[in-house]
């Protein structure tokens, strides 16, 4: 332990302890019936290894302290993203990855400009520590975010069928025959976005500031870039959600604003 900072690393006894714990809970899981005993296990390994391997590739990116290989690092975050996007949202048509891809590389250069550049501004500009994980808490919110409201949408759309092309009969355009399906796709992707800011403080204390004030760091400091990530982690979450579904309304509609049923994708 080192009682100068008052952080306390974790050994290798303390990650299969932790492992342990988990293949307890599974083991109840197992026992009752529950069926998420496999799920549970698997998700703990490939976490394990995951968050393992972006330790080692954080510290070899932060030692060589060179800007490309920051931004080429945060590019192949975002392919990821946008690959875990396409995969957890259900029922939606390939052409829309290119939009995918778009909405999620706009929320980080957002991100960049203004959290990084604008509100904490490291030195030096790139900061690793500072661009590499943001980009990666905010593309995993954003990234549940934005899968939801599109499964939402197409399935809310396919819902609405015969009351969509009643108002394209009408004489509505598609976006103001889409756009009942918009909004409630954008609202049920930011629930739980906004559930958590609302919630932290008193009932909850969130990962980032946990981790720091554990680490060692000042809890107020740690408090003010907690409050800092998640509310600009809301706004450009309801932004994300709102381009993202700008982008790709329009693929249910064919040029003359004929609707396009799910199955015809």
């Amino acid at each position: 332990m080192n009682t100068t900072t008052g952080s306390y690393p974790i050994d290798v006894l303390g990650l299969i302890i932790t492992i342990l714990l988990v293949a307890v809970a599974a083991g109840m899981s197992y026992a009752m019936r529950l069926g998420v005993h496999r799920q549970m296990l698997w998700a703990t390994l490939r976490s394990l290894i995951q968050l393992l391997a972006m330790g080692y590739i954080l510290k070899f990116v932060i030692e060589q302290n060179n800007p490309w290989l920051v931004f080429a690092l945060i590019a192949v975050m975002i392919l990821a993203a946008v690959q875990i996007t396409m995969s957890r949202a259900a029922n939606i048509p390939r052409s829309v990855m290119p939009s995918v891809l778009l909405t999620l590389t706009a929320s980080v250069i957002l991100q960049v400009c203004v959290v990084t550049e604008l509100i904490i501004r490291p030195h030096p500009w790139y900061a690793p520590t500072v661009l590499a994980t943001l980009s990666g808490m905010l593309l995993g919110n954003v990234v549940s975010a934005v899968a939801v409201a599109m499964s939402r949408f197409f399935a809310d759309m396919e819902a609405r069928r015969y009351e969509v092309e009643m108002l394209l009969s009408l004489g509505a355009t598609p976006f103001e025959a889409a756009k009942p399906s918009i909004v409630s796709s954008v609202r049920l992707g930011m629930i739980p976005t906004i559930s958590q800011l609302a919630s932290s403080g008193i009932v909850l204390i969130p990962g980032m500031m946990a981790g720091q004030v554990i680490a060692g760091a000042d809890p107020l400091t740690a408090a003010k870039y907690q409050f800092v990530v998640l509310a600009v982690i809301s706004a450009l979450t309801l932004m994300a959600d709102s381009l993202i579904m700008v982008l790709i309304y329009r693929t249910s509609f064919t040029a003359v604003h004929q609707f396009i049923t799910t199955s015809a994708h």
